[in-house]
């Protein structure tokens, strides 16, 4: 019977010295520790790619910058029309395509073209704007024709594809930004 408390003596030890000697032990780390919220929790795919996505429209499309003043006699109409990429972000927000059903139900748009028409160009009167000052607000409408083909593949109840090979979608892209008015002081030309 010694012989047996012995080996379960030793076995107990030998388990909690590899335990905690492994790295994996929270208990035996050191450092700043957080107890068990250290422990990795997996996050779903599709709300990790939402939140990318919200981070790129934000930092790309959904913040409207300050411009200079545009200068007497200079040209006021918008030159930067909307990206590709822009084009079917906007599409995928109308009509989504991601989030199928691997081999059940999945669509596709190929050979993707995109034309671009400036449907509307016009300055509004300088105001006051909050955090920006005097400015003008300058408003540029965009109608993008896309031309696709969609291919939807169904695996359930019996497999089959279908082709639309003339599938084209409308979408509508406001470009505004503010211009500066007045006499701007940039702070380029500061004395030191």
């Amino acid at each position: 019977m010694q012989i047996r408390a012995r080996l379960i003596a030793i076995a107990l030890v030998a388990a909690s010295t590899a335990v905690t000697q492994s790295g994996c032990f929270w208990i035996a780390q050191s450092g700043p520790n957080i107890g068990p919220l250290a422990i990795p929790i997996p996050v779903p795919v599709g709300l990790q790619k939402n939140k990318e996505d919200q981070f790129w429209n934000y930092e790309r499309y959904e913040r409207s910058p300050v411009l200079g003043p545009i200068p007497p006699g200079g040209p006021c109409e918008a030159v930067d029309e909307p990206s590709d990429d822009e084009v079917m972000r906007a599409l995928e927000k109308a009509r989504p395509v991601q989030g199928n059903w691997p081999f059940l139900y999945e669509v596709q748009r190929n050979h993707v073209r995109i034309t671009k028409c400036k449907i509307a160009d016009y300055l509004d009167p300088p105001r006051h704007y909050p955090l920006a000052g005097p400015a003008q607000l300058h408003h540029a409408h965009y109608k993008c024709t896309v031309y696709f083909q969609e291919v939807k593949r169904i695996g359930w109840p019996v497999p089959h594809t279908l082709v639309d090979e003339d599938c084209q979608e409308v979408v509508y892209v406001d470009h505004d930004h503010l211009h500066m008015v007045g006499d701007v002081d940039t702070g380029c030309n500061a004395n030191f």
